[in-house]
């Protein structure tokens, strides 16, 4: 039993204002791993002073110090990489060889990035008579989901202090022990006091109090629509800066003169990656009519190869939810699919095999013919696939636009040119052609109700960054 009894505010670990504290699930096994503190408004308060009262000394140390910090957090982390991976292969419930490498190889080489990028970023420039200054937006409050704890923490938290903002993290309680290991790791690295602050406690009450404090600069979220809306409305009270990463609908488009089998394969893996729980997964799938017989055989021969079972087990493709609340979520869209007249074409709600403790779904693949059906237009976020025909190049372009979303997306044909055509006409933040790899120093953002703001490289340091122009007189 891992038992975090404390919050790190102002550079030390500090008992919480309040008794009461949240169980921590193992999503494998539903039995409870770690407790943590439940926090409310005045720790929320006193991690704020902290991070204000740091702030002037940190926004004005020199970027080469910060960036030399942030290389010792990267190194703390790493020494902590097989920790961190079982922590999060229990919270979330990715397979281990999975985990080490997305949820904590990633992260790791991502503070490092930033300590590259502190010491070369352009923080002033010449323009005309004018010194144009890129300064700290101030005091930011980062607040992450459980689907990729640790990167979406890191792609807050580094470039922020890399630009010079103190931050306060308010991580998900569904997955927040990396993060409480993610402090230690900052102790560790001797950064200022005040610099960073940990407080765990539920959104409506810590989040809430976080977003609406005064003192804070800028607010950045992710995780649902419906929350990101409300982080917006508090936030627009004292005119805030707000960075939103939500939800999104992805669709990828396979052309009558793709490669089927490996665009219906890869389309398959993608939207199952943790088991479905990832914002940019390609979750619809659209094929022309005329084929949609040969992508549905494909489709289902290729969820049926991907085992499911604990994260620790060995030859696990396809692990457990992360909590019983996104189970049931999933397993209801599921039946309302079936109920709605969806064809299913392999799963279902029903529990998947030898998996009757821990959050599991099947691997379901469904076929609608109504681009506006719910499964079209939901975000499930669970290992469900959804297939949608199209007649015409400009109907396929129709369907992938036909959402609240748009975060990312897929375009596959015979050749890249033709690919690129396509992709530059649907409404989304990234789109990988013909199977194109996932870059870490590309922008990762989306539009419509998927957000605004981008994360990665230095578009994701550029967010935590105001512009100052001082006119300098001619001598």
């Amino acid at each position: 039993m891992i038992d975090r009894k404390q919050f790190y505010i102002g550079g030390q670990w500090t008992d919480p204002s309040g008794a009461r504290a949240m169980d921590v699930m193992d999503s494998n096994t539903e039995e409870v791993f770690a407790r943590i503190p439940e926090g409310n408004e005045a720790d929320a308060d006193a991690a704020v002073a902290a991070a204000r009262a740091a702030f002037e000394g940190w926004s004005q140390t020199p970027p080469a110090q910060r960036a030399d910090h942030l290389q010792k957090v990267a190194d703390a982390l790493k020494a902590r990489s097989d920790e961190l991976t079982r922590v999060i292969a229990t919270e979330v419930g990715m397979p281990v060889k999975f985990t080490s490498r997305m949820q904590v190889g990633g992260p790791v080489a991502n503070w490092g990035h930033y300590a590259k990028l502190a010491r070369e970023f352009a923080f002033e420039e010449k323009v005309g008579n004018s010194l144009v200054a890129r300064e700290p937006v101030g005091v930011v409050v980062a607040i992450t989901p459980w689907n990729y704890p640790l990167n979406q923490i890191t792609l807050k938290v580094a470039p922020a202090l890399a630009a010079g903002c103190t931050v306060v993290l308010k991580p998900s309680e569904v997955a927040p022990i990396n993060a409480f290991i993610l402090a230690d790791a900052i102790h560790e690295a001797g950064l200022p006091p005040g610099v960073f602050n940990l407080v765990t406690g539920y959104g409506p009450v810590v989040g809430e109090a976080l977003t609406a404090h005064p003192d804070v600069d800028m607010v950045s979220f992710t995780g649902s629509t419906r929350a990101g809306k409300r982080v917006s409305e508090v936030a627009a009270q004292m005119v805030k800066r707000v960075s939103l990463e939500l939800g999104g609908k992805s669709a990828s488009v396979v052309l009558d003169d793709a490669d089927f089998e490996k665009a219906v394969r890869a389309t398959v893996s993608n939207c199952y990656l943790n088991s479905g729980q990832t914002c940019a997964a390609l979750t619809r799938l659209l094929v022309p009519r005329a084929r949609l017989d040969e992508a549905r055989a494909i489709a289902k021969a290729a969820a049926e190869s991907f085992t499911v079972g604990s994260a620790f087990a060995e030859g696990v493709k396809l692990g457990p939810l992360a909590s019983a609340a996104q189970r049931d979520r999933v397993r209801t869209l599921i039946e309302r699919g079936v109920a709605e007249g969806a064809e299913l074409v392999t799963g279902g709600a029903d529990t998947p095999a030898g998996c009757e403790r821990g959050y599991f779904v099947k691997p379901t693949v469904f076929v609608v013919d109504d681009s506006r059906h719910v499964l079209a237009q939901e975000e499930i976020f669970g290992p469900v696939l959804t297939i949608v025909p199209y007649d015409t190049e400009a109907d396929a372009v129709r369907i992938a636009n036909d959402s609240i979303y748009g975060l990312s997306g897929a375009v596959w044909a015979g050749d890249d040119e033709r690919a690129m055509r396509v992709a530059r006409r649907i409404r989304t933040g990234q789109i990988d052609i013909n199977g194109g790899g996932w870059n870490p120093l590309a922008p990762f953002g989306g539009y419509k109700q998927s957000g605004h703001g981008r994360e990665n490289g230095v578009y994701g340091l550029e967010e935590f960054l105001e512009y100052k122009a001082m006119q300098v007189k001619a001598a």
